[in-house]
């Protein structure tokens, strides 16, 4: 579930933060899912407790998970996170095709681009 790359230069909470929310946005954690506790996920990945909470909190605090005393930490309803994020991936999308238009590159060539990325057999000269 969460795999830890010790060469990244980002801290380690910031890493499993990351991974937990690229699983709740594409729904690998579904609402109202129990997340592992703070003990066990620190000691499955074997690091400190600490770090796993300081994910957790963080997490809370961007609204990815809830928390009900007694009982753990929960995936929330991530539904307007979700919107979103979908919303500013079309922005920069946007944007990105106004840059790629103000420097010539055709159409076709973003589509072949859009294309492969989702798999429909689209290629790419780079």
């Amino acid at each position: 579930m969460i795999i830890l790359d010790y060469r990244d230069r980002r801290p380690i909470y910031e890493q499993i933060v990351e991974r937990f929310q690229e699983l709740m946005m594409s729904g690998a954690m579904e609402q109202d899912t129990q997340l592992p506790s703070v003990r066990s996920l620190a000691m499955d990945l074997s690091i400190n407790p600490n770090t796993i909470q300081r994910a957790y909190a963080e997490l809370e605090r961007k609204g990815y998970i809830y928390s009900v005393k007694g009982k753990g930490s929960f995936v929330a309803d991530n539904g307007a996170l979700k919107d979103s994020k979908r919303e500013a991936v079309l922005k920069k999308q946007e944007e990105t095709a106004l840059e790629a238009l103000g420097l010539g590159v055709e159409r076709e060539k973003l589509r072949d681009i859009i294309d492969k990325v989702y798999g429909r057999g689209g290629k790419s000269d780079d």
